[in-house]
């Protein structure tokens, strides 16, 4: 099809690029590895422009931060407004308006009727080690339940909640104590009964000790599971018999990713504490925990923030991001991406054997990729193949899961459908061209 958006000139990396990868091996460690083989000079809705003018579409979403698209008017005029009245106090030395107005309309846009509290941080990872710390001084336990194929960050105790180990956990052990996993309902490997569930959990550990549960609604980083229906439902009776908190990790669903704003109210459950972070700002760091107020309240006054955490730039930003999503009507636009994107994975589906499942929440939507539908037998390098051969056609996407055979989308959701069929018609030359 005629490429509206797309238009790669240059072999890739083109020469401008080539030249800042070249001083990047000299000065950047190797750790920071990149997706991309090209550097980005500006970027616009669903699309990065590198700086030879290669234009790409960005159906990673910067890792599934962009939700409002990359440098929305209305975010960056945010930015400018704010930075021109001031850049930073730390809200503990001297506070700002903007961060309480963000955290009373976070608040109410979090599921359940229990009056709700919100402290900020930078990232997701600092949102989910505080929400332990949290969980801990309200319950006076230590015991962290986490599950298979979870990824909440690389800081220490996040780190050793993430279940993959490469690259992730690579070389950095020993890792934080008293963090337990059981499986994730799996229903395309290893599906589950919540009866197993609870089964596994009592010989793991001894409930009585449990701080919380932490969990995302649908896996992110672990290949896009969507879990059964009463999953969310099982583990909130769960925390409840046990007298533990129930966290719902949303750093990567929430901010409408899925068709709510946040991931758990399509299970119809109030978890105790809900992570955000990504897409809440457009770009800029910005992460929190909202809770029920009484939970939120029971770490001492000084024991929770940072000097930057919920600064006012990214405040004000979050602001904006939430003007768009709602007069936008971006929750009921990422329902429709989801639509579309499943129509044409499954388009492809039904072409190649290859792809295993194609699953997926709003527009979270990602397909599982296998050598055999029988044996399902993880297709790996193929995945990796078929992410190149895309790129190198003008598509940004990631992979996700354990053995790294899920292609899984995180495309901004004010992606025109044109963009959307766009991305699918080159996604599709992709796996006719390393598989025919």
């Amino acid at each position: 099809m005629e490429r509206r958006y797309v238009s790669v000139k240059t072999e890739l990396p083109g020469p401008k690029s080539k030249e800042v990868l070249e001083r990047k091996a000299k000065a950047v460690p190797r750790a920071l590895a990149n997706l991309a083989p090209f550097v980005v000079a500006k970027a616009e809705g669903v699309t990065v422009e590198d700086l030879d003018g290669n234009r790409f579409l960005d159906f990673s979403g910067g890792w599934g931060v962009m939700n409002v698209g990359h440098n929305h008017p209305r975010v960056v005029a945010a930015v400018k407004g704010q930075a021109e009245r001031f850049l930073h106090t730390d809200f503990t030395a001297v506070p700002y308006g903007v961060l309480v107005e963000l955290a009373e309309r976070i608040g109410r846009l979090a599921p359940g009727a229990s009056p709700k509290k919100t402290v900020f941080f930078n990232s997701g990872a600092e949102a989910v080690e505080n929400a332990v710390k949290i969980s801990r001084a309200a319950t006076g336990r230590k015991a962290v339940i986490v599950f298979e194929h979870a990824f909440h960050g690389r800081t220490y105790l996040a780190m050793t909640m993430t279940h993959k180990a490469m690259p992730y956990k690579a070389g950095f052990g020993p890792y934080m104590p008293d963090v337990y996993r059981l499986p994730y309902p799996y229903p395309y490997r290893t599906p589950m009964t919540m009866e197993e569930l609870e089964r596994r959990l009592l010989a793991l550990v001894d409930p009585r000790e449990v701080a919380c549960v932490v969990v995302e609604p649908v896996i992110g980083e672990g290949g896009f599971i969507v879990p059964p229906p009463e999953f969310f439902p099982f583990l909130r009776g769960l925390a409840d018999r046990h007298g533990f908190l129930f966290v719902a990790d949303e750093v990567q669903t929430g901010v409408g990713r899925t068709g709510r704003f946040f991931a758990s109210e399509h299970f119809g459950v109030e978890p105790d504490l809900i992570t955000f972070g990504k897409s809440i700002a457009g770009g800029l760091p910005l992460s929190g925990v909202v809770g029920k107020a009484e939970i939120m309240d029971r770490p001492i006054p000084g024991s929770l923030g940072g000097t930057y955490v919920g600064n006012p730039v990214a405040c004000a930003a979050a602001m904006a991001v939430l003007d768009v999503v709602e007069e936008e009507g971006l929750l009921a636009r990422a329902e429709h991406i989801g639509t579309l994107l499943k129509k044409g994975l499954e388009r492809i589906q039904a072409r190649f054997p290859i792809v295993g499942e194609v699953r997926g929440l709003g527009a979270m939507v990602g397909m599982e990729l296998v050598r055999d539908r029988e044996t399902k037998e993880p297709a790996t390098e193929e995945t990796g193949r078929i992410q190149r051969e895309a790129l190198r056609r003008g598509l940004i996407f990631p992979t996700a899961g354990i053995y790294g055979n899920v292609v899984r989308f995180l495309v901004p959701l004010v992606t025109p459908d044109d963009a959307l069929e766009e991305g699918l018609s080159i996604l599709e030359e992709a796996f006719q061209s390393v598989l025919d």
